[in-house]
């Protein structure tokens, strides 16, 4: 853990257990603001932290960023002005139009965004939109399933943050596509299911434009102890409103000038 938090107290670790108890057994807990002593961002990330330290001793592999709170609407409703992230593993990313295993969800729920693919590290900062642009390899669409370890999606900033920005794992594309060119702020996005328009959006819905919630992400991380570096994915925030996923169903996402890509839950 960071510094600040290198004696965690045992109300963070508590608060870490209950979110992986959740998961291992696949019941929901209560929300983990009732176990912190405070409803912080802050306090959130040290629990996060926790977790991710145990996941890296436990051999999963750090693979990127998401980043979520990214609607006006949403930071409205929980009460905040910025964005929170979320950590990616290897073992949370499915193939395009491949199998998903509902299984692995407690409570589900699916958004289309854009997802970046960085060249060159991100670290120390800070960081202009051309620092960004200039780290970026290619942009792909990606839909993100999210999920809560939290009973009823009964979440505040601490309870979201705490529980890796209710992360659940992700989907991309197969066709990459450079920067250059491309008018990020006004793609429109549509989200199927089964072929029935469940979803709708644009970039500009994602902080104004999805690059500049990875350059918030990028100061965000730039000087902790996991910046963002050559490889990483970092999945920008939703471009619409999230929709329930069940098994059987068949997304697909289509962003304009990135394509499509397809998520299919067993």
């Amino acid at each position: 853990m960071t510094d600040e938090w290198s004696d965690a107290t045992d109300v963070l670790v508590e608060a870490a257990d209950q979110l992986l108890e959740a998961a291992r057994t696949g019941k929901p807990c209560p929300p983990v603001r009732q176990t912190l002593p405070a409803g912080t961002a802050e306090i959130g990330y040290a629990v996060q932290e926790i977790n991710t330290r145990r996941a890296l001793h436990e051999g999963r592999r750090l693979v990127g960023r998401k980043i979520g709170l990214t609607s006006p609407a949403v930071q409205s409703q929980l009460g905040v002005d910025q964005p929170d992230f979320g950590m990616l593993f290897a073992d949370m990313a499915y193939l395009d139009g491949l199998p998903v295993p509902t299984e692995r969800f407690l409570q589900p729920k699916a958004e289309a965004e854009v997802a970046l693919v960085l060249k060159s590290d991100l670290v120390g900062g800070p960081f202009t939109v051309a620092d960004v642009i200039r780290a970026v390899d290619f942009a792909l669409p990606a839909i993100e399933i999210v999920d809560s370890r939290v009973a009823g999606w009964d979440i505040t900033l601490v309870d979201t943050v705490a529980d890796n920005a209710s992360s659940g794992a992700f989907v991309l594309g197969n066709t990459p596509v450079d920067l250059r060119g491309l008018d990020l702020r006004l793609a429109g996005m549509t989200l199927n299911r089964g072929g029935q328009e469940v979803s709708t959006g644009v970039g500009a819905a994602c902080l104004g434009h999805p690059l500049n919630a990875a350059v918030w992400l990028a100061n965000a991380l730039g000087a902790k102890d996991f910046p963002l570096l050559a490889g990483d994915v970092v999945l920008t925030g939703a471009l619409g409103p999230m929709v329930p996923i069940e098994s059987g169903d068949v997304l697909e996402a289509h962003i304009d000038g990135l394509g499509s890509v397809r998520a299919v839950f067993s």
